[in-house]
């Protein structure tokens, strides 16, 4: 059974280093460099959700992206519709993705596999749809979407920087409370439905309740990553969270390292950052295929050298480096 890495001093302070490292960052880069980081945090949180989801829990999802889109309108319509503080709708954010992550992760008891996949991607593609109809326009903007300020700025810092500041806040708090909850009984029986349902059925644990409500954490988590995703931007359109999105959190989910909690923030990077590169590179030349060519042979050679995701390469390289030490 694979699970999160036990509490040692090492893995504290490792982790300590990651939030001191993350805190540093805004303050050494301009603020489009900290704009495009709170991005791949909003990313990363989804992903986050979708590990606990899929790498923990073995249900298999490509629809997370609907769940992305109902965290952004939220806190869109909280916004512009009721003049909340971006910050203050986060709680509803929360409670409005964990009740659909929730009630749909009722019928997806009785699908498994490929048959769930189907399931997650039809919500997927029917989401921006329904965003667009009439009956929801007055709320939702209809197809020219929904703006609003981004957070003011806080401390002397700037807009982009307080911004940052508070998604990495949260999603260290994410990571730290993913930990707990994979460590604890509950995330056992998570655990155990994934290696063998019928063996945690017979045990005693109620695989029905435990995989309805890993769903709606899921969810829950990718709908706060789907509002700073819009305080990032500042802008809501149905046509920004369509099946591309839930692709992109799935390849993140993947190249990140699907059954670890570190691999979400490692996923939401690459992201970001890879489709950047991949397009410089594709710029230096003619005979260099397109950007999303190029990103593709990255996401081939990533999954050639890594198929554990880059977290699962970082710990096969400690543990080699651990061996040679030793020996």
């Amino acid at each position: 059974m694979i699970r999160p890495n036990a509490l040692t001093s090492k893995l504290v302070l490792s982790f300590g280093a990651l939030v001191v490292l993350g805190c540093i960052v805004p303050l050494v880069v301009e603020d489009y460099d900290s704009y495009q980081i709170t991005v791949a945090f909003s990313y990363g949180i989804a992903i986050l959700g979708l590990n606990i989801l899929t790498g923990y829990n073995g249900q298999f999802s490509i629809g997370h992206s609907a769940f992305f889109a109902i965290g952004a309108y939220t806190a869109a319509i909280m916004i512009s519709h009721f003049g909340w503080h971006p910050y203050a709708t986060l709680p509803f954010v929360a409670i409005a993705a964990f009740m659909v992550g929730f009630l749909f992760g009722f019928p997806a008891l009785r699908l498994e596999g490929l048959y769930l996949a189907l399931a997650t991607f039809a919500l997927a593609v029917a989401t921006p749809q329904i965003l667009k109809v009439d009956a929801l326009e007055e709320w939702t903007g209809g197809v020219q979407g929904l703006f609003f300020d981004k957070p003011d700025a806080f401390l002397g810092f700037s807009i982009d920087q307080s911004l940052y500041y508070v998604t990495w806040i949260v999603f260290v708090v994410l990571m730290a409370l993913t930990w707990a909850l994979l460590h604890s009984r509950s995330g056992r029986a998570i655990m155990a439905i994934r290696d063998n349902p019928i063996a945690a059925s017979t045990m005693g644990i109620n695989t029905a309740l435990y995989k309805t409500t890993t769903f709606g954490i899921s969810a829950m988590f990718a709908g706060l990553g789907g509002a700073f995703f819009a305080f990032a931007n500042a802008f809501v359109s149905p046509d920004t969270f369509n099946f591309f999105i839930a692709v992109y959190l799935l390849v993140g989910s993947v190249v990140g390292g699907i059954v670890s909690i570190p691999g979400a923030l490692l996923g939401g990077l690459f992201y970001v950052f890879g489709q950047e590169y991949a397009e410089e590179v594709s710029n230096l030349s003619e005979l260099i295929p397109p950007p999303w060519v190029t990103f593709g042979i990255f996401l081939i050679l990533m999954m050639y050298f890594a198929p554990f995701g880059i977290w699962g390469l970082i710990e096969r390289g400690m543990a080699r480096l651990k061996r040679a030490s030793s020996s």
